[in-house]
């Protein structure tokens, strides 16, 4: 996995669990990876994904059966999906805005872009 320099590792792992459990890899109480198995996938030490899955332990988006190993939470997608939304309209929506009203980029240009990838999200799905 290749990491940005701007952001902790353990987050940016994160954000790939939860990635690959909005997009159905894991499902609510299927079993995820060790923390060897998975630190092993991504190439970083034990240490850093334990660190991601206290992490998402503590957000309630997987859970700990002792002895067993770890499991997506129940809701985990409506929590990732939250989250990330409210994050979105509060840290980066502004930003978008200001680069669309910078570059002249009308409501319709806008509004056509979207329904095309929608589109191709669509038919990739299929």
């Amino acid at each position: 996995m290749n990491f940005k320099e701007n952001k902790s590792i353990y987050l940016q792992i994160a954000d790939r669990i939860c990635d690959e459990i909005l997009l159905d890899k894991y499902k609510e109480d299927e079993r995820i990876p060790s923390v060897r198995e998975y630190a092993s996938m991504v190439e970083v030490n034990s240490n850093t994904v334990m660190r991601t899955y206290d992490f998402l332990q503590t957000d309630d988006i997987i859970y700990n059966k002792r002895g067993i190993g770890y499991f997506i939470s129940k809701g985990a997608k409506k929590t990732i999906k939250n989250y990330r939304k409210k994050t979105f309209m509060k840290d980066e929506i502004f930003h978008l805005f200001n680069q669309l009203y910078t570059l002249g980029i009308s409501e319709e240009e806008l509004i056509s872009m979207y329904k095309e990838y929608i589109s191709k999200q669509n038919n990739e799905s299929l």
